[in-house]
């Protein structure tokens, strides 16, 4: 008998919770009235909240689909995260998390993508890619060139130089291309002749050889195990 009651009482607590929601739901009062985007947002635009609102916002402040509004608002260009939660009585709090751009990433044909500080590729407008460094690599790599065009431009800092391109081939073997135009060819990390070496190698005697050479180099081959080679360019 006690089982029985205990039951009774559990069954009639979900009854009444379920009662209560379905009033809540019917109530004329309980209206949304405003989003509230609480962080700051450079990219997206206040049109496009209002359109992804009027798009996906039904019902009231106790029915509205949250996870609806959130999976709507992370489909817009540069969302990358997004967060809702209701805020009494009428108001949804709406908070963006937007995708900083670090590099293009470079494909032969589609529309254009870019690659953000999370190495995660994303995709927006072809405006945004101004002074951007481009990057191309084999699918699924952009996490890691985004690491390593980190400890290249760490590298070369002391040579008053930056990497505008860096590309990982399907073989992984690693190209750059500096702001000056010279093309520096790393080839496949190896274990016993790290690409951090060698590029080390390349900031320690490239401007001496440079100027010996007299010409801008347009290629810098270096992966000998002790040495590179220079494929003169224009003379300076």
């Amino acid at each position: 008998m006690n089982l029985v009651s205990d039951l009774l009482i559990v069954l009639g607590s979900l009854a009444l919770t379920w009662a209560a929601a379905m009033a809540l739901q019917r109530l004329p009062v309980s209206p949304l009235r405003q989003i509230v985007v609480s962080s700051p947002v450079e990219q997206v635009s206040r049109s496009q909240i209002e359109h992804a609102a009027r798009t996906v916002l039904a019902g009231n402040f106790f029915t509205v689909n949250l996870d609806a509004v959130r999976t709507t608002f992370e489909k817009l260009p540069w969302v990358r995260r997004a967060e809702v939660r209701r805020q009494w009585p009428d108001t949804l709090d709406l908070a963006l998390e937007e995708h900083v751009a670090v590099a293009r990433w470079q494909r032969a044909e589609g529309e254009a993508q870019f690659v953000n500080t999370h190495g995660e590729l994303f995709a927006a407008t072809p405006a945004a890619e101004a002074g951007l460094p481009g990057f191309s690599g084999p699918e699924g790599s952009a996490a890691l060139v985004l690491a390593r065009y980190r400890e290249f431009a760490q590298a070369l800092a002391p040579l008053g130089r930056r990497p505008v391109l860096v590309a990982l081939s399907a073989r992984q073997a690693w190209e750059l291309k500096l702001d000056d135009g010279v093309v520096v060819e790393l080839g496949r990390d190896q274990a016993k002749h790290p690409l951090a070496d060698r590029l080390a190698r390349f900031a320690a005697y490239y401007p001496a050889a440079r100027q010996k050479a007299g010409s801008v180099a347009g290629v810098a081959d270096m992966r000998y195990p002790n040495g590179f080679a220079l494929r003169s360019g224009r003379k300076s």
